[in-house]
C-alpha cells in the first residue's frame, strides 16, 4: 500500500499507509497513545482524530496534556448537555453553546421557565449519555442539505442563511442531538470525566435586547473530580471575597439602581482608600518628572470628530445637546478619556525638542456606555476613574520612555504584591494609520519589552483604532488574572489635532503620544484589591488601620488621649465608644478587618499604654502610644 510521510512536532517524520487518519498515525506512534489521543493539529488547525492525513501535513497529538484540551473537552460537554435537553424537552431549539474559560454554556427555548432544581435531572441524563460513550460524528453538507435537516428551527437557519453560498456545512451528531459545528471534539462522551451544572440565566438570541429571550445554562468539565473539585472550591473562595459582597460588609461603597448601572457610590471607608493609593502614586510620579493636570468632563462634539472618537467609538460615548443661544445648538461628549484635554495643554504654547519628553498624568473620571449586561460592580462601570497618563516624547524617545513605565509597572505590583505578565495587542480590524506606522509602533512596544527581559504573548487585532498597546494581566491571591495597566503608542492624534514641535534645527516635527495606565480603572483596581486581599488590607492602605476599645466609660479620657495623639502621629485610628462588652467591639473590629485594636484599661490608663491586638495574631503586648505610632507609620 502505498505510503504518505507526515512531520511530528519535533522534526522527525513518521510513515503511514496512504489514507491514514490522525488515530492511525497515534496508533503507529504507540498504543498509549492512541488511548489517550483526543483530536489532533494539523498544520496548526484542530481536527478529529478521523480527519485523512495528506502527505507532507505537520501533525501533533492532543491529548489531556495538551494546551487545548480543556477547550475541547468543554465543547463536547456543552454537546452533551444539549443532548440531554433534547431529550428531557423534545420541542427545544437550540442557539449556540461555546466553550468559555473555566466552562460552556448553551442557549435554548423550550416551553418551561426551568429552575435550578431541574439541573439535577439535566445532570443525571448527561451522565448517562457520557456512561455510554457515544461518538461524536462529523458530517458535511450543502447549504440545502442543512436547510432542510434543520427544519422548523429558526435559530440554525437565520445561521445558515448567513452561511456563503458553495462553502461546506459541517454538523455534529451524538445520540438525538445534532448540531451546527466546525468541531473538532473529542472521539466519545466517555472521555468526559467530571462536570457540573453551575447557573441558569437568560441571554438574548445574538445578544440583541430586540430579538428572542432564551435561556441559558452554564456548565464546567474536567478530565477528574479532583481537579473539578479543586475548581469549586475556588469558585467558593472568590464568592466570599466578591468584592460587591465585602464592600457593603466593609462600608466601602453601594450601587443604587435610580442612580444607574456603573455608577458607584464611594462611603467615607471607601473614598479613603482610593485617596490613600492615589496620593501615594500621585508623589511616586512627581518624582519620576510627571506633571499633573486637571481636565474637563465635556467637550464639544467637535474635539472628539477631530480624535477619531466620533467615526470609531461613539457607540460607547454619551452625547448631549447645549442651547448655546441666538438659537445655536451644539452637541457635547461626555469624555471616554482623557487624551484630548492633555493635547490641548500641550498646544496652547509653543514647545520645543528640549521640552521633550513631556509627562502629563491626571487622576481623570470617564464615562463609557458599556451595555447592562456586562457591568459588573466595580470590575465593570460606566463611570470609573482611571490614572492616566500622556506621555509627548520625540520618535527617539519612545523605546525609553516605554521601558521607563514598565519599570513603574514592575515597581507598583510589586508593592501590592502582584505577579503580572503582558500582551502586546496588534492593529484591529477598525483603526486609522498607515502600514509603516503601525509596525514602528508595534515594533517598538517590542523592542522595549525585550530590553527589560520581559516576557510576552501577541493577542492579534486587540490594539485599540489609533495605536498598538501593551496590556498587563496581573494575577491575584487566589490566581485569577486581570487586565489593568496598558500602554499605547498613538501616531493619529498628533497628526489628526496637528501638534508640533520645535526641532533642534528650528523646524517642526511631529511629536509620538504614548498613552498610559499603570492601575488603569480606578474602581477595578480597588474590586481587585478588595478580593485580592478578601477585605483585609495591609496596614498602609486600611482605611481604619486601628481601633481604640476602652474597657469601661472611666476608660474613654485616655482612649480619646490615645486617639488624638495618633492622630497627630500620622494613624487612621477610631474610638469605639459604644457601651457594649469588650468581646462584642472587638469581634466588630475583626468584622470589619481592622489591622490593630488596642485596649485599654485601668493598667493601659495609669500607665499610658496601649494593650496592642493584631487581627490575626492576636494578642501582642502592651506598648506606649509613641511606640505603636512608630510601628504603624514607620
Amino acid at each position: 500500500m502505498p505510503e504518505i510521510a507526515v512531520r511530528l512536532p519535533d522534526g522527525s517524520e513518521k510513515h503511514v499507509p496512504e489514507g491514514a487518519t490522525v488515530l492511525d498515525l497515534a496508533s503507529a506512534i504507540g498504543p498509549r497513545l492512541a488511548q489517550a489521543a483526543l483530536a489532533g493539529k494539523v498544520d496548526g488547525d484542530e481536527v478529529d482524530l478521523e480527519h485523512t492525513l495528506t502527505d507532507g501535513d505537520t501533525v501533533e497529538i492532543v491529548t489531556d496534556r495538551s494546551p487545548e484540551a480543556l477547550h475541547l473537552l468543554r465543547h463536547s460537554a456543552a454537546h452533551v448537555m444539549a443532548e440531554a435537553i433534547k431529550t428531557l424537552y423534545p420541542e427545544a431549539n437550540f442557539g449556540v453553546g461555546p466553550d468559555i474559560e473555566d466552562g460552556f454554556y448553551y442557549d435554548f427555548r423550550i416551553d418551561k421557565q426551568l429552575t435550578p432544581d431541574d439541573l439535577e435531572a439535566i445532570e443525571e441524563r448527561m451522565r448517562q449519555i457520557i456512561s455510554e460513550e457515544r461518538p461524536f460524528e462529523r458530517s458535511e453538507l450543502t447549504k440545502l442539505e442543512a436547510w432542510d435537516l434543520f427544519e422548523g428551527d429558526p435559530f440554525k437557519q437565520e445561521l445558515i442563511e448567513e452561511i456563503p453560498e458553495g462553502d461546506t456545512i459541517s454538523v455534529y451528531r451524538e445520540g438525538v442531538f445534532t448540531d451546527l459545528c466546525r468541531g473538532p471534539h473529542i472521539p466519545h462522551t466517555g472521555k468526559i470525566g467530571a462536570f457540573k451544572l453551575m447557573k441558569l440565566a437568560g441571554a438574548y438570541w445574538r445578544g440583541d435586547n430586540e430579538r428572542p429571550m432564551l435561556q441559558r445554562i452554564y456548565g464546567t468539565a474536567w478530565f477528574t473530580q479532583k481537579e473539578l473539585d479543586a475548581y469549586l472550591e475556588r469558585i467558593s473562595e472568590a464568592e466570599r471575597r466578591d468584592h460587591r459582597k465585602l464592600g457593603k460588609e466593609l462600608d466601602l461603597f453601594s450601587l443604587h439602581e435610580e442612580a444607574g448601572a456603573g455608577l458607584p457610590l464611594y462611603h467615607p471607608k471607601g473614598a479613603r482608600v482610593l485617596r490613600i493609593i492615589q496620593e501615594w502614586l500621585r508623589q511616586e510620579l512627581y518624582r519620576r518628572g510627571y506633571d499633573e493636570v486637571i481636565t474637563p468632563h465635556v467637550y464639544k462634539a467637535d474635539v472628539w470628530k477631530t480624535s477619531g472618537h466620533w467615526d470609531n467609538y461613539r457607540e460607547n460615548m454619551y452625547f448631549f445637546q447645549v442651547d448655546e443661544g441666538e438659537g445655536k445648538v451644539a452637541d457635547y461628549g461626555i469624555k471616554p478619556m482623557n487624551c484630548p484635554g492633555h493635547i490641548m495643554i500641550y498646544k496652547n504654547d509653543i514647545v520645543s525638542y528640549r521640552d521633550l519628553p513631556w509627562r502629563m498624568f491626571e487622576f481623570g473620571t470617564v464615562y463609557r456606555h458599556e451595555l447592562s449586561g456586562v457591568v459588573h460592580g466595580l470590575m465593570r462601570a460606566r463611570g470609573f476613574t482611571q490614572d492616566d497618563a500622556h506621555i509627548f516624547c520625540t520618535a527617539e524617545q519612545v523605546t525609553p520612555e516605554v521601558m521607563k513605565m514598565l519599570e513603574l509597572v514592575d515597581y507598583v505590583n510589586g508593592e501590592f504584591g502582584f505577579e503580572y505578565t503582558a500582551e502586546v495587542s496588534t492593529r484591529p480590524e477598525k483603526s486609522m494609520g498607515s502600514d509603516e506606522m503601525w509596525e514602528v509602533a508595534t515594533n517598538g512596544l517590542k523592542d522595549a519589552l525585550e530590553q527589560r527581559g520581559q516576557e510576552y504573548e501577541i493577542n492579534e487585532g486587540d490594539g485599540a483604532f489609533y495605536g498598538p498597546k501593551i496590556d498587563i494581566k496581573l494575577r491575584d491571591a487566589i490566581g485569577r488574572t486581570w487586565q489593568t495597566a496598558t500602554i499605547q503608542v498613538d501616531f493619529n492624534n498628533p497628526e489628526r489635532f496637528d501638534m508640533t514641535y520645535r526641532t533642534a534645527e528650528n523646524t517642526e516635527a511631529q511629536p509620538f503620544m504614548l498613552h498610559r495606565t499603570i492601575l488603569g480603572s480606578m474602581e477595578r483596581f480597588l474590586g481587585i484589591l478588595i478580593e485580592h486581599y478578601a477585605g483585609a488590607f495591609p496596614v498602609w492602605l486600611a482605611p481604619v488601620q486601628a481601633v481604640v476599645i476602652p474597657i469601661a466609660d472611666r476608660h474613654l479620657e485616655h482612649a480619646e488621649s490615645v486617639r488624638e495623639r495618633l492622630e497627630v502621629a500620622g494613624v487612621r485610628v477610631e474610638v469605639y465608644e459604644e457601651q457594649e462588652p469588650m468581646r462584642v467591639k472587638i469581634a466588630k473590629a475583626q468584622q470589619q478587618k481592622v489591622p490593630y485594636m488596642l485596649v485599654v484599661g485601668d493598667k493601659e490608663a495609669e500607665g499610658d499604654l496601649v494593650a496592642v491586638r493584631e487581627r490575626t495574631e492576636g494578642d501582642i503586648g502592651q506598648m506606649g502610644v509613641a511606640e505603636f505610632a512608630e510601628k504603624v507609620v514607620g
